[in-house]
């Protein structure tokens, strides 16, 4: 069986995760600590990034954008009205986009800096870069937060879903940056009443329910994370 190795609290990892759950795609999970820099690991990615697929021939493919053309080109194609990347050039584009936007914009500007600071480096030793939270950082990605839950309330109020009529990769890059924020209990909700309604209906999808159930050592997510009505 094909392997996976991710991070629970990785944007691309969930994203990846989501792909191959919505296509009923199974893998083996193996998770894996970036910062550790195995060599194991590096020889299957030599950026260190994840996520990293594996398939039975042992051959690697690395990086969310990789993995999702690959999935859709293998499977997504086969799926017609559960295909989560358009046929239509233009609506293509606008999906690549906003995944762009979730995977990299937002992760960079918010999700990549609390993850770090508040989860990562309590896992990592001081020769890692481990020790306590930059509150500086911590405020920087916060003020962050506003803006673009801002703009995921603008689109989830004038789409079906993100990108259009359907279901498609830029709901579920969004949905990972997200969940793994919600977990944090990062996202005031009660100012985004139409992003939570969008968040809700993926929160509700079986490929999402791999998340609700997972825990991060020594940290424990906000009181409603697991709710699907909250």
């Amino acid at each position: 069986m094909p392997t996976l190795y991710h991070s629970p609290m990785s944007t691309a990892s969930r994203f990846v995760r989501l792909i191959l759950a919505e296509y009923g795609f199974q893998t083996d999970l193996v998770e894996e600590q970036p910062w550790e820099r195995r060599r194991e690991f590096l020889a299957l990615n030599p950026a260190g990034t994840l996520p990293v697929y594996v398939d039975d021939n042992m051959r690697s493919l690395s990086g969310p954008y990789v993995l999702a053309e690959f999935l859709d080109e293998t499977h997504g194609v086969l799926k017609r009205d559960r295909r989560l990347l358009a046929e239509d050039p233009f609506q293509r584009a606008e999906i690549r986009r906003l995944t762009e936007w979730f995977l990299q914009k937002m992760e960079n500007d918010v999700t990549k800096p609390l993850v770090r600071e508040r989860v990562y480096k309590l896992q990592m030793t001081a020769a890692q870069g481990g020790g306590p939270p930059d509150s500086k950082l911590l405020r920087t990605a916060r003020n962050n937060i506003r803006q673009h839950i801002k703009y995921l309330e603008w689109l989830a109020g004038s789409r079906t879903w993100l990108a259009g009529d359907r279901l498609s990769y830029a709901d579920l890059a969004a949905a990972s940056s997200v969940s793994v924020l919600d977990y944090l209990g990062e996202i005031n909700w009660l100012e985004a009443p139409i992003a939570k309604e969008w968040y809700q209906r993926v929160k509700s999808r079986p490929s999402f329910r791999q998340f609700l159930s997972e825990r991060i050592p020594r940290l424990a997510p906000s009181s409603h994370y697991a709710d699907l009505d909250f």
